[in-house]
């Protein structure tokens, strides 16, 4: 499985960039804090991981995140190898976070600063569904809402079949498996 889940603060903005068939793509990264201090110092790391959107989730990306800003990014990891243009000999492996869904992360509120609230919002785009932020963001319309589902029958209405269709078996050795 191949799965990876992460909440730390865009180290720049976001930039939307187009492939020639015009699908939006956004590179961006991410500084996480370590879980730990450094034992010596006292002082906190952060890990710096690239992130790459592609379609609506680079645009929603592009479009409401900024340099500071908390994020919460699902996707999986994937290995780059590319050949040094200067240096065709040297070859380098990157690994990058193909992002699936993003999330806001703390309230509406919250700063670029590091204010500790690492709590999720409510608001999320990617393979799950979207309700865009009440500000007037140059009249983006948020996706219809899904119908409700069906209401639940009543359990009065329900028949469950009949206890006596039934063999009861008494011990495990009558059991077929």
């Amino acid at each position: 499985m191949n799965k990876v889940i992460l909440v730390g603060r865009l180290t720049a903005d976001p930039e939307l960039r187009q492939t020639q068939s015009g699908i939006s793509s956004c590179r961006f990264t991410i500084a996480v804090d370590r879980g730990f201090a450094d034992k010596s110092t006292g002082e906190r790391k952060a890990d710096f991981i690239t992130c790459i959107a592609w379609r609506q989730t680079a645009e929603f990306v592009s479009r409401y995140f900024n340099k500071g800003k908390l994020i919460a990014v699902e996707g999986s990891l994937r290995n780059n190898n590319y050949q040094d243009r200067n240096h065709p000999d040297v070859t380098h492996y990157t690994m990058d976070v193909m992002v699936d869904n993003v999330e806001f992360v703390g309230g509406k509120g919250e700063s670029g600063g590091n204010n500790g609230n690492q709590g999720y919002g409510n608001q999320s785009y990617g393979n799950q569904a979207y309700q865009a932020p009440q500000n007037n963001y140059n009249n983006y319309q948020a996706p219809s809402q899904q119908a409700a589902p069906p209401p639940v029958p009543n359990n009065e209405s329900m028949s469950y079949g009949n206890a006596s269709d039934f063999e009861e078996i008494l011990s495990d050795g009558d059991v077929p498996f």
